[in-house]
């Protein structure tokens, strides 16, 4: 295990405790958890690329630990009525469809490179804005975010609803592709 495989696996065992830390109203410390959570995944890239530590098993591990951490806290917050439940379990729909296609790929040795799409980077920015966002105010003391006059808790719901129907339809489109080249399978 490199270092940086070190940093993505710790934070993964960091999940249950975020969870924790939200189901039983400690939202201080599931905010720093988090912010914490995320300048280590920062960290662990930037050593990887620095001292050219990046491993395959690495490849598959910070994806594992960024979708592990998402859906733990996610699965949370849904629990504690901070976002609502039919997000959540769009939210997992999409990721399960995603690691079920590369297992079905990987069974018809299909080569795949774990590279994101755009659209996917999006979502993952507006599914790390949204926790934030429930998170911060309880945690820092700060009233409730607004964004001409909507809650950006809300328009953040939105983002994230649509960002993540449009990366699994990519998604999708894209393992269409790659099923239709080993004869039509899709």
């Amino acid at each position: 295990m490199s270092v940086p495989n070190i940093i993505t696996f710790l934070r993964i065992l960091a999940v249950p405790l975020a969870m924790y830390m939200i189901l039983t109203g400690r939202m201080e410390w599931a905010f720093w958890l988090f912010v914490a959570a995320g300048v280590s995944d920062a960290l662990d890239g930037a050593i990887a690329r620095l001292f050219r530590a990046q491993t395959v098993l690495g490849g598959y591990l910070d994806p594992l630990a960024d979708k592990t951490l998402i859906i733990g806290v996610y699965v949370a917050l849904a629990y504690v009525g901070q976002i609502p439940l039919w997000l959540v379990m769009m939210v997992v729909f999409r990721d399960v469809m995603i690691v079920g296609g590369v297992i079905l790929l990987f069974t018809l040795k299909e080569t795949l490179a774990m590279q994101p799409l755009i659209v996917s980077k999006l979502n993952t920015v507006v599914q790390i804005a949204l926790a934030a966002a429930v998170l911060a105010p309880p945690a820092l003391g700060l009233p409730e975010f607004h964004l001409f006059g909507l809650e950006v808790v809300d328009a953040l719901v939105y983002a994230c609803t649509a960002t993540t129907a449009l990366s699994g339809v990519a998604y999708a489109q894209r393992a269409a592709l790659l099923f239709n080249r080993h004869g039509g399978v899709a």
